[in-house]
């Protein structure tokens, strides 16, 4: 962009880079000419950490606030970082690498697909796109598939859906500390005050009711609400499963009220909790079920599964996308359900999620720093009695890769492929982080207050 040049008398041809006559004056001549562009240093061919930081800071909006962690390269459940360090990988992308890192199922396929088309637009056909709508259908016992790009894209669909199966009716149930996405419609859904309140007014109509509340749900349903949005398994909100009579809670007033129940399993869905879908556990099959994460195999992949209270409403023009549904990244979701099924990974998540959650809970109960553990197959949540990310931070030191939900809560959402070795070793230096805190906490406790005190309690080393 040009700087504007401080003299009246100039005329735009004299300015003008086409015109002969050019303006000679020079920034050099004038210190009223005014700069409007930054010189910042150029880094484009630096990949060190701290460039690849400066970089960031530099040039992306902070949408988020990264721990430096570097991971470059990884196989299977391990990851390697920017100086060699591996580490176990018990967060697989937040629920996205179900099949680990350079999986030779996924490799083919990209480099197969790589030789092929890999976009010609929802205007035509192409074989990948039918096969795993066909595939998710027949698994979910449901009628029809739409597939988009991400989870908040799938609930935004899902939202529109109910819309047009129920007309006239605008409220929705949601649950208090839900999560369903960043766009406004999956927003006004999510039921974390925190993230909605910067955008607000948001869309109207939305309740929230505490998970597992049955007479909280049987009193906000009503004959105006056009739809019940749940996560079978809270993620974000600290991996908080719904049991099955809430579930069936649900369905019940779905049915008395002609609400559209819509099942959340963006991040539970998928093989996460040892079926297929989440919802298989109990039974109770939803209207619409929508899907991503894992999806695509590690490309954006969402998809929206419909039953027979949609049938028939959705009509061309009501809804579309430009990239939803592409030929490599469905070619790669058949990969994910190819390898899901015939390496029988459901069951071994079940076995290993049962054999985990005892280990888990057998350490809660020698360890009085864990307050409650929940969560089924691999998704896991431990709740602490201190904040979350310090905890995190010290197993990443150890070689473990974690996440955290809200303050104190650290998340586990590891690779379906994941050695019972990383397990056994993630539980021995979990009680090595607690205990080194446990030790601090009593080699301070009656001490006098002071700078060296004051700064452990701060860092949450100190129970208050």
């Amino acid at each position: 962009m040009r700087a504007r040049c401080w003299r009246a008398t100039s005329s735009p041809a004299a300015c003008d880079p086409n015109s002969r006559q050019r303006c000679r004056r020079s920034r050099r001549e004038s210190p009223r000419f005014e700069s409007v562009k930054e010189e910042r240093p150029l880094l484009l061919h630096d990949e060190s950490p701290l460039a690849v930081e400066a970089r960031e800071k530099s040039f992306i909006l902070g949408t988020y606030a990264r721990t430096s962690f570097h991971p470059r390269s990884g196989r299977g459940a391990r990851l390697v970082d920017a100086d060699g360090h591996i580490y176990w990988d018990l967060l697989g992308g937040i629920a996205v690498n179900v099949l680990g890192h350079q999986h030779p199922r996924l490799v083919k396929t990209l480099k197969d697909g790589s030789k092929e088309l890999l976009h010609v637009s929802n205007l035509f056909y192409h074989p990948a796109q039918g096969i795993l709508g066909e595939r998710l259908v027949r698994a979910s016992g449901l009628l029809r598939a739409f597939f988009c790009n991400s989870g908040t894209e799938a609930n935004e669909a899902a939202l529109k859906f109910a819309r047009l199966a129920n007309p006239g009716k605008s409220e929705i149930v949601a649950l208090e500390e839900s999560f369903h996405g960043r766009t406004l419609g999956s927003l006004s859904l999510t039921g974390h005050a925190a993230y909605r309140t910067p955008f607000e007014p948001l869309v109207p109509g939305a309740k929230f009711v505490a998970p597992n509340d049955i007479a909280a749900l049987e009193a906000a349903v009503n004959e105006k609400t056009n739809a019940i949005f749940l996560e079978p398994v809270l993620g974000e909100g600290g991996i908080v499963p719904l049991t099955d009579e809430y579930l069936a809670a649900a369905r019940r007033l779905a049915d008395r009220t002609g609400a559209i129940l819509i099942f959340d399993e963006i991040q539970c869905g998928l093989g996460r909790t040892g079926t297929l879908f989440a919802y298989q556990h109990s039974g109770i099959v939803p209207d619409i079920v929508t899907l991503a994460k894992p999806l695509g195999g590690g490309l954006p992949l969402g998809a929206v599964l419909t039953g027979e209270a949609i049938e028939g409403v959705v009509k061309p023009g009501h809804h579309g996308t430009t990239f939803g549904g592409n030929p490599l990244a469905c070619r790669l979701g058949n990969a994910v359900l190819d390898e899901i099924e015939q390496s029988a990974l459901l069951a071994r998540v079940r076995e290993i999620g049962d054999w985990f959650g005892a280990e888990l809970r057998a350490l809660q109960s020698r360890t009085p720093a864990i307050v409650e553990v929940r969560g089924l197959g691999m998704m896991w949540g431990i709740e602490l009695d201190r904040p979350a990310k310090e905890i995190a931070a010290q197993l990443l030191a150890k070689g473990f890769v974690i996440g955290t939900a809200r303050d104190n809560v650290l998340r586990l959402l590891p690779p379906y492929i994941t050695p019972k070795k990383a397990f056994v070793e993630f539980v021995a230096a979990f009680e090595e982080v607690l205990s080194g805190c446990r030790v601090v906490e009593l080699s301070i406790a009656g001490q006098p207050d002071n700078p060296t005190t004051r700064q452990l309690a701060g860092q949450g080393a100190i129970s208050k």
